[in-house]
């Protein structure tokens, strides 16, 4: 998929973005798990009418470490959420923020992607797993159109301080 800004080609730029999650299980050293999970990456691409969420697909298996293609899923844009999409961008290590839940197995199962510092958060804050990979080239350059079409930092300023001595003189009249 090849992301043109919206200035550029005079449409509407999309909110949404076609995505696919890859999952690697490696032995564990714990004598407790029998493998370990880690997200390896994000894919941009197009969505397929036969792409449902949630299924695997083994891709590559070598030496007890297995990698898994999940597809079907989509990253979706929100303007209420552009300073915390511009925060991950400035960061020196912008990542996407991959949920997956466990369900009484030890496979994670993929369930949303996030763009979003204050998602992510929430969502660890409670029982899901998070994963993060860093943001593939085409959804960089689509969240930054974003962001720029959507988003003016708010200067901060200082508070004056108010002279409460006045006040304080005032009331004992």
């Amino acid at each position: 998929m090849s992301l043109r800004y919206a200035d550029e080609v005079g449409e509407a730029l999309p909110d949404t973005f076609a995505i696919s999650i890859i999952m690697q299980e490696s032995p564990s050293e714990s004598p407790w798990l029998a493998s370990e999970w880690e997200a390896v990456g994000i894919l941009a691409g197009e969505l397929r009418e036969d792409d449902e969420c949630q299924d695997a697909e083994l891709v590559m298996s070598e030496g007890g470490i297995k990698q898994y293609l999940y597809r079907g899923f989509t990253i979706r844009l929100h303007v209420d959420e552009c300073e915390s999409y511009y925060h991950n961008l400035m960061s020196p290590s912008p990542h996407a923020y991959i949920v997956a839940n466990t369900d009484d197995s030890e496979r994670p199962l993929p369930m949303m992607v996030s763009l979003s510092f204050d998602e992510a958060h929430a969502y660890l804050e409670g029982d899901e797993n998070l994963y993060t990979v860093p943001i593939p080239p085409e959804i960089y350059q689509w969240i930054e159109a974003f962001i720029l079409a959507h988003y003016v930092p708010v200067k901060r300023t200082k508070r004056k301080r108010q002279d409460w001595r006045h006040q304080a003189q005032g009331n004992r009249r």
